[in-house]
């Protein structure tokens, strides 16, 4: 009788745990930071600058 009162408080032990790491909490919500206006160099990088239809010359070391 005693060792079944043992496993009966274990089992409800465990099952009491488990059930307590599966609720659902509340994450913090923090504010948003305001984005920078007009810092992003859109446009500035050499990407797709080539003329269409021409590749990029090759870069070449100049003595």
């Amino acid at each position: 009788m005693k060792k079944i009162v043992i496993a009966l408080g274990a089992t409800l032990a465990l099952v009491t745990a488990a059930n307590a790491a599966d609720l659902p909490r509340r994450q913090p919500v923090y504010p948003a930071e305001q984005a920078p206006i007009g810092k992003m160099p859109i446009g500035k990088s050499p990407i797709g600058k080539a003329p269409i239809g021409k590749a990029p010359a090759p870069v070449a070391a100049r003595y």
